[in-house]
């Protein structure tokens, strides 16, 4: 059984994507911030669930430590622990900007990085990190400086991985989704069709195909999963 870290597994993102690989038959090592986050998951024999401030760099590097001790080689990570923030620049501080990098950048690093060292000695491995559109289309991002600019760190922090795991096995790769439709977005947007928007398992079925031996050829790989909207 293969084993997979996923971050920020709890809300609607993270409880989808921890089903899909369930049902794949991965193990899945997954984590939250704090215990209550725990009881938005539903048990299963092949989930671990893990308390982790991610925002720790030596506590983040702790918890990828045990769980290569405990279960052997990490075939992938999801790294979709992360948050949203409005704003052009008239209104962004730096300040901001740094508060939405801590959240956006720095807790998928921080695991990223000895999960990308412990890939390079076994020369394979998937990282997976989700992007915004903001982030790569300027038009939708003038209004979402702080949370654009942190997301966008992660497209150039993937290709540093790529180059430097040139000839392995080893990728990172970024999936840049459009809205998604959950129950907030609905209430937030109740003009707009969510059928336009990306759905949860959607999005969950392409991360499962980017780790799996399907998708292994995939090389360098950005991913925009808009649907219509």
């Amino acid at each position: 059984m293969q084993t997979v870290i996923i971050t920020g597994a709890n809300g609607n993102l993270g409880t989808a994507v921890t089903r899909e690989f369930l049902e794949k038959g991965y193990r899945v090592v997954a984590t939250v911030l704090n215990e209550s986050m725990k009881a938005d998951i539903p048990a299963h024999d092949a989930l671990v669930l893990s308390v982790v401030d991610l925002g720790d760099e030596a506590a983040a590097a702790g918890f990828v430590q045990s769980v290569i001790e405990q279960y052997g080689p990490v075939a992938a990570g999801i790294l979709l622990v992360g948050g949203f923030a409005m704003g052009g620049v008239d209104t962004t501080s730096s300040s901001m900007i740094q508060q939405q990098i801590d959240l956006n950048f720095s807790t998928a690093y921080h695991v990223a990085r000895p999960l990308f060292q412990h890939m390079m000695v076994q020369k394979s491995g998937r990282l997976v990190f989700i992007g915004a559109r903001p982030a790569i289309e300027p038009a939708q991002g003038k209004n979402l400086v702080a949370y654009g600019l942190s997301k966008s760190l992660l497209f150039t922090l993937a290709e540093f991985l790529n180059a430097a795991a040139k000839g392995t096995n080893v990728t990172a790769t970024v999936v840049a989704p459009s809205t998604l439709d959950t129950p907030l977005n609905r209430k937030s947007m109740p003009d707009t069709d969510p059928e336009i928007w990306v759905k949860p398992h959607a999005l969950a079925e392409i991360l499962t195909f980017i780790v799996s031996e399907q998708g292994g050829p995939l090389r360098e790989t950005v991913l925009k999963v808009y649907n219509n909207a």
